[in-house]
């Protein structure tokens, strides 16, 4: 078995505010199509799931993190209720991962939402990812759900946490 080598780190990495339509967001949304067609036996797609208009200002806001330009992670979030955020399709691209990406991307969307007034964020994760639910965990995210009941058992996993607003 041949392996993609990963490019040399660390690259330059900046925040990208742009749609679910922006060409480079493709390849990241394929990916995350296909991962959850082989997870859950059913295509997930954030752009055929939801309209565009959710994931823009004011309520909503779509990121990407490009690594010296190219995309390497990305998410979203949209309007949950007047003070929530609700986070959608966290994604590290499979070449990147473990190294931090889905962190920052959940941090830039926490700093995001609370800077457009948002005091809370929710998502949910899927029961078969694990490794999301440990990011949820370490990124100081309450669970709304009894960690020792089997992930399988509870179907979408939710979590909530609480923002820092900004002050002016």
């Amino acid at each position: 078995m041949t392996t993609t080598p990963r490019p040399p780190w660390p690259a330059r990495l900046t925040i990208r505010r742009t749609t679910v339509a922006d060409p480079l967001a493709r390849p990241l949304l394929d990916e995350l199509t296909h991962e959850y067609s082989t997870r859950y036996a059913r295509p997930v797609d954030l752009s055929r799931e939801y309209p565009a208009e959710e994931f823009a200002p004011p309520g909503g806001a779509f990121l990407l993190l490009l690594a010296d330009g190219a995309p390497v992670a990305g998410g979203a979030y949209r309007r949950y209720d007047a003070r929530t955020a609700e986070l959608k399709r966290i994604w590290t691209h499979s070449a990147h991962r473990r190294r931090g990406l889905g962190r920052r991307v959940l941090a830039a969307l926490e700093e995001d939402a609370a800077a457009h007034g948002y005091s809370r964020v929710y998502l949910t994760t899927g029961p078969r990812q694990p490794e999301a639910k440990g990011l949820y965990l370490a990124a100081g995210y309450r669970p709304l759900f009894d960690l020792s009941v089997p992930p399988e058992s509870i179907g979408p996993l939710p979590f909530v946490k609480h923002l820092e607003i900004p002050r002016p």
